[in-house]
C-alpha cells in the first residue's frame, strides 16, 4: 500500500493559517496511508497536554517531535528517515518547502520516490534574500514537485529556482469547508448578542498584525460613516497590533464604531463572517516586499458565507478574488479607497447579493477542500 509521511512543523494544534491547510488536507486523505511528524506546540504540561489530546482525537497516526521548531536538523532528519522506513512511506509531504525541504535528499536515500514541498507566502519572502534563494534551490532541485498558492507566489519562487525545478510547480492552494462556511451560518445571533441587528456590519476576520489592514479600515470608517452613520466596523480575531487598533478607533473618533470581539474560537468563524454586510481586509505589503500576504484565505471564507469582499492588493490577496464579480480589490494601505468600495456595497443591497451569490459558486466551482485533496494525492 502506497504511504505518505507528511513532514510539518506547522500542525494543530499550534493555531495559524498553514496549520488549518494541512490539516484540512490531512482529514480528507486515507488515515491508513500517511502519518504526520511534527512539532510539540508548546514547552510545558498544558501545552504537551493539548498537543496529546488533539492527537488522540485525529484518525491517523502523529508522531510529535519534542521539539517546539522542527528544524532539518541531523536529529530531526534521522528521526523522518526512521518513520518512513518504520511505516513503509514511499512519498514525502513537506508542509513548507522551507526549511524542511532541506531533508529531501535524505528520504530520498532512505527510499522515498516522490517529494512533494508546499510553499506559502514566507516562501517567496525567502526568494529575495541571497542565502534564503540558494536553498530554495536546493530545495527545487532535491524535490519532485514544489506547490504554489497562486501566481503572485509562482512567480517569485520560480525565479529562485533552476528552470527545471520552475517547470515542475503545480498549484495548491488552500481551501474552503463550504458545508461550514455558507450563508446563515448564525450571523444573526453574533449581531444580536453585540447589539448589532439593525446596523450595516463591516466585518474583517483576521489576525491583529499592521499587514492585514484593519488600520486603514478605521482610517475609513469617518469616510464611511459620512455616508452611512449607522455603519460598525467589526473587528473579529487577536493579535498584538490590537492596542494600537484601539487606540487608533479613539484618535481617529470613532471608537463608538469599531467593535473588537478579541479571539474567537474556530468553530464561531462561521457566524462572525455571517455577521456581517461586507467582508474586508485590505492587505498591504511591508518591509520592502518580506512581509506580504500569500493568499487571504479569508477572502473565501467570507465568499463561502455570501459576502462581498473588499481586498487589499498585497502579494497574492488579489487570487482570492474575483474583481468586480465578488468584490474589489483596493491599494492596500488607502483608506479613501477602501472607504469608497464599502460604501458602494452597504448602500447597494442588489450588488451586495449579486456579489455574495457569485462568490459562493466560485468556492463551490473551484476552492473546495474535497477537490484540493484530490490534487495532492495525484502530486503524490
Amino acid at each position: 500500500m502506497h504511504k505518505t509521511l507528511i513532514v510539518t512543523n506547522d500542525f494543530p494544534p499550534r493555531p495559524g493559517g498553514i496549520q488549518a491547510f494541512l490539516h484540512n488536507i490531512a482529514l480528507r486523505l486515507d488515515p491508513e496511508r500517511f502519518v504526520v511528524y511534527a512539532s510539540t506546540w508548546k514547552r510545558g504540561r498544558e501545552g504537551v497536554r493539548a498537543t496529546e489530546d488533539f492527537d488522540a482525537e485525529q484518525p491517523f497516526t502523529v508522531v510529535r517531535d519534542r521539539t517546539t521548531m522542527l528544524l532539518p536538523t541531523p536529529g530531526a532528519t534521522r528521526k523522518a528517515v526512521g518513520l518512513l522506513r518504520e511505516h513503509g512511506c514511499t512519498s514525502v509531504w513537506f508542509g513548507a518547502a522551507a526549511p524542511l525541504g532541506l531533508m529531501a535528499p535524505a528520504l530520498r536515500k532512505a527510499g522515498a520516490t516522490r517529494l512533494v514541498a508546499t510553499t506559502h507566502g514566507h516562501e517567496a519572502g525567502w526568494a529575495q534574500l541571497p542565502a534564503a534563494r540558494q536553498l530554495l534551490r536546493r530545495i527545487g532541485e532535491s524535490t519532485d514537485v514544489i506547490t504554489y498558492l497562486g501566481e503572485y507566489t509562482r512567480s517569485r519562487i520560480a525565479d529562485a529556482l533552476t528552470p527545471g525545478a520552475a517547470a515542475r510547480m503545480a498549484q495548491l492552494p488552500p481551501g474552503v469547508d463550504e458545508k461550514t462556511f455558507h450563508p446563515g451560518s448564525g450571523g444573526d445571533r453574533v449581531r444580536a448578542r453585540l447589539g448589532l441587528t439593525d446596523r450595516p456590519v463591516v466585518v474583517c476576520v483576521s489576525r491583529l498584525v499592521p499587514r492585514k489592514g484593519q488600520d486603514t479600515l478605521i482610517r475609513a470608517m469617518p469616510r464611511i460613516l459620512a455616508a452611512e452613520p449607522d455603519a460598525v466596523l467589526l473587528v473579529v480575531g487577536g493579535g498584538p497590533y490590537e492596542k494600537d487598533l484601539r487606540r487608533l478607533a479613539r484618535e481617529t473618533g470613532v471608537e463608538r464604531s469599531v467593535v473588537f470581539t478579541g479571539p474567537v474560537p474556530w468553530s464561531e468563524l462561521p457566524a462572525h463572517y455571517g455577521a456581517g454586510d461586507v467582508f474586508a481586509m485590505p492587505c498591504r505589503t511591508r518591509r520592502g516586499g518580506l512581509d506580504v500576504e500569500g493568499l487571504g484565505i479569508v477572502y473565501l471564507e467570507a465568499s463561502a458565507t455570501g459576502l462581498p469582499v473588499v481586498a487589499g492588493d498585497s502579494g497574492g490577496a488579489p487570487d482570492a478574488v474575483l474583481d468586480g464579480e465578488t468584490g474589489w480589490v483596493v491599494r492596500g494601505g488607502s483608506p479613501a479607497d477602501a472607504a469608497e468600495r464599502i460604501v458602494t456595497l452597504l448602500g447597494d443591497a442588489e450588488l451586495r447579493r449579486r456579489m455574495g451569490e457569485r462568490g459562493r459558486a466560485w468556492v463551490e466551482e473551484r476552492w473546495r477542500w474535497d477537490l484540493l485533496a484530490d490534487r495532492l494525492r495525484e502530486l503524490l
